[in-house]
């Protein structure tokens, strides 16, 4: 049997065992495929039948979660933990609360996860987790009760060498607070189970920025590879939260020109540059839409989600040089990306999970654009909660620029491996195999090594 036929029979089990679940199709058939020239290399990872075992995760928990709200009434959600890889350390992945999270949608982001982990260097395995909880238009006080309420049942099935959760859009400094509160009421324990803490008690420094900046540093890295840099580049970023944010302000450091920011309303194009501290103000301070940017400011365009192009997205009509998609899965085009070709884009550098669809990637790659894929190009924030781990185990809380420098390296180095697979493998340049192959073979041996558990 071939080994495109045994990927295909892999495919297939996935269809057959999980249906529904297209993000976590889509992603374990990007992955796989790229692992070709791999398998044919090394026959080991078929004979030790690695593909099916790594696409099942190796637990998975689905729980209720009763929260009561300003008027009384008990609301309920679905919580989810997907602890997909522990191969090479105890999970770790982010959880998500959004109307949109489901089952496929965290088996998608736990399986990206495994091997975005794997790049860092770190000893971390892969996992997600969340609820369809919407934390917008909520009260302190509801989020509060509902975050206590999915801890009391999380907590059984985490620990600081077994998983640790971070956050992910919707969890921020705010409810990272509300679910350590609950886990040190349920256990007596201050233990180092979650990350993105507040400083005051464990938190490190940089991990809010973390993201952003990794996704920055990943593209100066691949620009200067191709001999060229990100000062005076016009930018196009999507999103207006963390990861948007901290790359608007990383790009301005590199003397780039973000043109751009969006949320769920409508996308902001400011030709002179994206006004940090008002986008700061609006999104970190008054947790306000962008149409209130456009408000304060005539000089910039806004354009309503109701006005964006049919199969496509606003921002990314604007011309730049560079495209950081920043928001959500799937936000990049077909559509989108024959646009940024014809505008002369030469990179996009995905800051968010798989923000660019199944077609888009394909046309992309029969082009000359440079393309950084997420699971190496954002893993900047799970690698600032290890250093956050790891400053927890030591009792040290380490400086801004420790820290920065630390991640400034990780990404260099997460650059590095991706880089010289594709050159071991005969395709320079292509970081969707590169990274997929660098960060599944660390996985892959080290399941060979550990036997069949």
């Amino acid at each position: 049997m071939s080994i495109t036929q045994d990927i295909d029979d892999v495919l297939a089990y996935i269809k057959e065992a999980s249906p529904g679940q297209d993000e976590f199709y889509q992603a374990a058939h990007e992955v796989l495929y790229s692992l070709i020239p791999l398998l044919e290399q090394d026959s080991r990872y078929m004979e030790f039948n690695i593909l099916e075992r790594i696409v099942v995760p190796e637990r998975s928990v689905i729980f209720r979660v009763n929260w009561i709200d300003d008027q009384g009434k008990i609301q309920t959600n679905v919580g989810y933990r997907i602890q997909f890889n522990s191969t090479i350390g105890p999970y770790k992945g982010g959880l998500r609360f959004h109307p949109s999270v489901n089952l496929g949608i965290v088996k998608f982001l736990g399986f990206e996860q495994i091997f975005k982990n794997s790049l860092t260097g770190l000893q971390i395995g892969g996992a997600k987790g969340g609820s369809n909880f919407d934390p917008k238009e909520k009260s302190d006080n509801e989020i509060m009760r509902f975050c206590q309420s999915f801890m009391s049942e999380l907590y059984k099935h985490i620990g600081k060498h077994r998983d640790v959760p971070a956050g992910d859009i919707g969890v921020g400094a705010r409810e990272i607070g509300y679910l350590f509160g609950q886990y040190k009421k349920l256990t007596g324990e201050f233990d180092g189970i979650l990350t993105g803490k507040g400083l005051n008690w464990g938190g490190s420094l940089v991990r809010k920025e973390a993201t952003g900046y990794g996704s920055v540093y990943f593209a100066q890295n691949f620009l200067e590879a191709c001999g060229k840099d990100l000062k005076g580049k016009k930018c196009t970023v999507s999103g207006s939260g963390n990861v948007a944010i901290y790359t608007i302000e990383k790009l301005y450091e590199f003397g780039a020109i973000p043109i751009s920011c969006s949320d769920s309303k409508g996308t902001i194009y400011h030709e002179e540059g994206i006004d940090l501290l008002r986008l700061k103000t609006i999104k970190e301070m008054h947790h306000d839409s962008l149409e209130s940017y456009a408000d304060i400011d005539c000089s910039c365009v806004y354009t309503p989600v109701r006005d964006y192009p049919k199969d496509g997205h606003a921002v990314w009509d604007i011309a730049c040089d560079v495209a950081f998609p920043s928001a959500t899965q799937n936000e990049l085009t077909l559509r989108d990306a024959k646009k940024l070709k014809e505008n002369g884009c030469i990179l996009i550098n995905e800051g968010a999970n798989m923000p660019t669809t199944a077609e888009a990637l394909k046309f992309i790659r029969k082009t000359d654009i440079l393309f950084s894929p997420g699971k190496a190009a954002n893993a900047g924030g799970v690698a600032t909660s290890q250093l956050e781990m790891s400053q927890n185990a030591s009792m040290a809380q380490w400086s801004f620029e420790e820290v920065d420098i630390k991640l400034r390296q990780i990404m260099k180095n997460i650059f590095k491996m991706a880089y010289d697979t594709s050159v071991e493998f005969e395709c320079e340049g292509d970081l969707v195999t590169g990274a997929n192959i660098a960060g599944f073979r660390k996985v892959a041996d080290s399941m060979i090594e550990q036997g069949a558990v």
